[in-house]
């Protein structure tokens, strides 16, 4: 089986504390960051990354990130997610109007941001982190959103597929249920508790048909963990 590459996500902010938090955030959930390093040659910098999608600080030395948005859109498609920590309306709309595919405010979370980056890169028709891992002697395929086992290939759906990578990011630790409904949350839609319950109630009942339904335990107050016994 081919296993495909992470996404790559261009972060472009000059406080390298910053910088380095997101990278570091962004590997967990299974993309692979490149931080800008000279930030004259942003452009040239893009070309050479050749990034799946690009996070840009809008506050930067030598021209902001709406210069650099507008040159990389003046010949790429490549999506650009602006970081800011201003929030007013006509930083949101100049954002857009140089090509912004997104626009989050500082401080954030890393899940609140890998799932703007998911659906960022959903819309734009870009692949989300593949998650290529095995457990309980299965092995899951998220471009084929599947879940291939020894009893044989189970298709999973969108939920289902999402609840699966999450929780085998953090395989063998418990994963809280807020972190789950993030990791699901998309721009059409938001995922409360009661329906992450039904979801995960469904994927439980689908793995108990290839035997795997003891594969995700429940720890009360906490959230699941999913064990690789």
């Amino acid at each position: 089986m081919e296993t495909r590459h992470p996404r790559r996500v261009m972060i472009v902010e000059d406080d390298a504390v910053i910088a380095k938090s997101i990278a570091a955030g962004l590997s967990r959930w299974g993309y692979e960051p490149c931080l800008a390093r000279d930030f004259s040659r942003v452009e040239e910098e893009f070309e050479e990354t050749a990034p799946d999608l690009v996070l840009m600080d809008i506050g930067l030395p030598y021209y902001n990130g709406y210069y650099w948005c507008e040159r990389i859109r003046a010949r790429s498609e490549t999506p650009v997610v602006f970081l800011s920590s201003r929030g007013e309306d006509m930083d949101i709309v100049m954002a857009m109007r140089m090509g912004g595919d997104d626009y989050i405010v500082k401080p954030f979370s890393v899940e609140v941001l890998a799932a703007k980056l998911e659906a960022v890169l959903r819309r734009s028709g870009g692949a989300v982190p593949d998650t290529l891992s095995g457990f309980c002697g299965a092995r899951l395929d998220a471009g084929e959103g599947c879940l291939n086992t020894p009893e044989g290939k189970l298709p999973l759906t969108k939920n289902e597929l999402r609840i699966l990578q999450t929780l085998l990011t953090h395989k063998g630790q418990v994963v809280p249920r807020e972190e789950i409904m993030l990791r699901l949350w998309d721009s059409d839609s938001y995922i409360d508790d009661n329906t992450l319950t039904v979801n995960m109630n469904r994927l439980r009942k689908k793995l108990e048909t290839v035997r795997l339904g003891g594969c995700i335990v429940t720890r009360k107050g906490e959230g699941y963990l999913l064990h690789d016994e």
